[in-house]
């Protein structure tokens, strides 16, 4: 599970390294490529929850092949783009299948592994987004430089069949093909609960920042004048904070089970300095503080599942995950044209201090919800 989305976010990523050229030969506005992006997003926020039952349903051998072979397609699609819609369109399928990534991830955890162990647990299986998107710059650059953008996604998709290939080997052990002994749930999801509400909200409010800098964090390096290989070569670095951030706050979350508001009101206090980025001279200083607001960003991602689960059971744990990671593409679909057309307009110190706000946000509605309910399962102390 850790390779699965290590493998998404290569997919994913290969067009957010490229973006500078991609855009110049395919003459796209910043704006346009935010809807590319939000094309993405909306199609991934919907898969997610289909992807979440599905996974519940019909368990992780069969769900993950069928997933990981069709975005593969979708991934090789992108080389055979020639404008707008096209891009969207590709973008689009890729959004789909990738959808199953963070549910099988979480699904996985929750079915192996014993309560005292399962933040860690979905950390690692997480933490293959954030090394995918830590390693993109460094294998995407030399494919780029040798057989320009369209090779590179040609090479996403041999990297997808390889791992199908290994994955019909992995699944047949009996223990991922029998579902395991799961206690029934404290509560069943219901939308008209708020607390799943408060839930999703925590989860992609909290979480927008790594969006933000995996979108647009090209675009704003071209601005301080780098050319495209150069800003292949230094984007590694912020998603390295990304990956430190989900054992630290995966290891965390374990230690201090049931201490939700505190976690949560940390991490939003440490995601605020982000506004600062436009404000620091050089390169070094700003891609520093990028990479400390992914690792913040990251404790959202496992401190959200983990309250998530604690609220609803193991039992809809697949369903929990899609719901999480669908309500931060949703919002990521909402946000990222705007942000695109700041950049058109390179109101920078603008963008940056709209990132910065949305953990905050996304903790005020938080807040709001507990002071009418704050006995809940495992959270007591809240």
């Amino acid at each position: 599970m850790t390779l699965v989305s290590l493998i998404s976010y290569i997919d994913r990523n290969t067009l957010a390294i490229l973006a500078p050229a991609m855009l110049e030969q395919l003459r796209l506005s910043n704006e346009e490529y935010g809807y590319v992006v939000s094309g993405f997003s909306l199609s991934y926020m919907a898969s997610n929850i289909a992807w979440g039952r599905w996974l519940d349903r019909y368990g992780l051998p069969l769900a993950m092949t069928a997933a990981v072979a069709f975005w593969t397609l979708a991934s090789v699609s992108h080389a055979f783009a020639l404008g707008f819609v096209s891009l969207f369109a590709a973008r689009f399928a890729l959004g789909f299948g990738e959808g199953a990534t963070f549910p099988g991830g979480l699904r996985t955890a929750v079915q192996t592994l014993p309560v005292e162990h399962r933040a860690k647990g979905t950390a690692v299986a997480y933490s293959g987004g954030s090394l995918g998107a830590l390693i993109t710059p460094v294998i995407i650059n030399p494919v780029y430089q040798a057989w320009g953008w369209r090779g590179a996604f040609w090479f996403t998709g041999l990297i997808g069949l390889a791992w199908i290939l290994l994955w019909q080997y992995v699944s047949r052990r009996p223990s991922m093909r029998l579902p395991a002994e799961i206690p029934a749930p404290a509560e069943r999801p219901r939308f008209s609960d708020p607390l799943l509400w408060s839930f999703m909200l925590i989860y992609a409010f909290g979480s927008l920042p790594i969006g933000f800098i995996l979108y647009y964090g090209a675009l704003y390096l071209r601005s301080l004048g780098l050319s495209q290989v150069q800003i292949a070569s230094l984007l590694w670095l912020p998603p390295l904070g990304w990956e430190i951030g989900y054992f630290f706050w995966g290891w965390w979350t374990d230690r201090a089970r049931g201490s939700f508001r505190n976690l949560f009101l940390l991490l939003t206090l440490l995601s605020l300095p982000l506004a600062a980025v436009p404000y620091l001279p050089g390169v070094t200083a700003p891609l520093a503080l990028l990479s400390f607001s992914m690792f913040v960003a990251a404790g959202f991602l496992i401190g959200g599942v983990a309250y998530g689960a604690s609220i609803f059971g193991p039992k809809h744990a697949g369903f929990i995950a899609g719901l999480s990671s669908g309500a931060w593409s949703g919002l990521v679909a909402l946000v990222m044209p705007l942000v695109g057309r700041l950049f058109d307009q390179k109101l920078y110190a603008t963008s940056f201090l709209l990132a910065a706000c949305f953990p905050l946000a996304g903790m005020a509605v938080w807040l709001l919800v507990h002071r009418r309910r704050p006995a809940i399962l495992g959270e007591q102390n809240v």
